[in-house]
């Protein structure tokens, strides 16, 4: 089976998926974000903490990264929206995503100083000079989303405050926080699913049911939209939720509620044929029972013909040699 990683990058790497999951979750399901409009960004991060001696640079990469121009206040607005796709629970993601997002900030800062420096802007004041960030300048926003693809709730910590060892409020107001934005679907009540328009609605109403059989059958027979998805969000949906789903190659769509029933299917006929095996089995046994009973097989005749050793034979049957 393919890598999860792998599965759900590729995925969220469409834009009109990409857009959907945003306006779901800033637009509450309008489509504000225009696919169209959105760039790729590079993915890499650049950290640079201290060690004893000398810098030293990490390389961080990030899942998704785009680029948005957003019109705001009558003038363009570039937004930088990341998702991080997350198919395991991750106890410090507060503490990462918070490094990205201001690794993103820190990146303009520096941008905008070499542009000031390049068109020789004059600054006004010192602190501008020293700092290379002048009072009249901003900042694009970033939004980084975390998109769980797990079918349990996030258990894990959601902000700075509470991975702190303490919880005096004293000391937290003046601890700055962070919250990452996130996007569970066993989080997501099943009206909401309708804000999405694309087949990631699919994808994650399927990942929220995944864990009980019963609910997910109603769920998708009651929804036709599950007999015509795509082929990439069925492999997606067999990959994050190991489904071992059976569809015919070579057609761009599956018929979930298919695939669902031949699971079932099979899972029937194994078991008829290890019934089947059981009672050939016992049969055997019996009549190997009355064999001996009748003195026509010795135990250890029967032990034999029954492929066990005589303890095994006479602790199944209660015979003794």
């Amino acid at each position: 089976m393919a890598d999860k990683d792998t599965v759900t990058r590729d995925y969220m790497s469409e834009n009109a998926t990409f857009a959907d999951l945003f306006n779901f979750y800033i637009y509450g399901g309008q489509r504000v974000i225009v696919p169209e409009k959105l760039r790729p960004l590079d993915t890499a991060e650049i950290a640079v903490p201290y060690s004893d001696e000398h810098l030293v640079a990490i390389q961080k990469l990030r899942d998704v990264m785009k680029l948005y121009a957003a019109m705001t206040d009558d003038r363009a607005t570039y937004l930088l929206l990341g998702v991080e796709n997350q198919s395991e629970l991750h106890y410090a993601m507060p503490v990462r995503n918070g490094l990205y997002d201001m690794i993103e900030y820190t990146k303009q800062v520096e941008f905008t100083a070499r542009e000031h420096r390049k068109n020789k802007d004059r600054p006004e004041t010192n602190a501008e000079f020293l700092s290379g960030f002048y009072h009249t300048d901003r900042l694009h926003p970033v939004i980084t989303l975390v998109l769980y693809f797990g079918a349990d709730e996030w258990s894990a910590p959601r902000s700075i405050h509470e991975m702190l060892y303490t919880n005096d409020e004293a000391i937290l107001r003046f601890v700055p926080d962070y919250r990452i934005n996130l996007v569970a679907p066993a989080e997501i009540g099943d009206e909401h699913f309708e804000q999405f328009h694309t087949e990631l609605r699919e994808l994650l109403k399927f990942i929220k049911y995944s864990r009980d059989k019963e609910k997910l059958e109603d769920v998708i027979h009651s929804d036709d939209t599950f007999r015509h998805i795509s082929r990439k969000t069925a492999d997606v949906i067999n990959t994050v939720t190991g489904s071992d789903l059976h569809y015919e190659t070579g057609k761009d769509e599956v018929d979930m509620c298919k695939a669902i029933e031949d699971i079932r299917n099979d899972s029937i006929a194994i078991g008829e044929a290890r019934g089947e095996a059981i009672g050939e089995a016992r049969g055997i046994l019996s009549t190997l029972i009355s064999l001996v009973k009748d003195d026509i097989l010795t135990v250890a005749d029967a032990a034999k013909r029954a492929n066990m050793t005589v303890a095994e034979f006479e602790a199944k049957t209660g015979l003794k040699a």
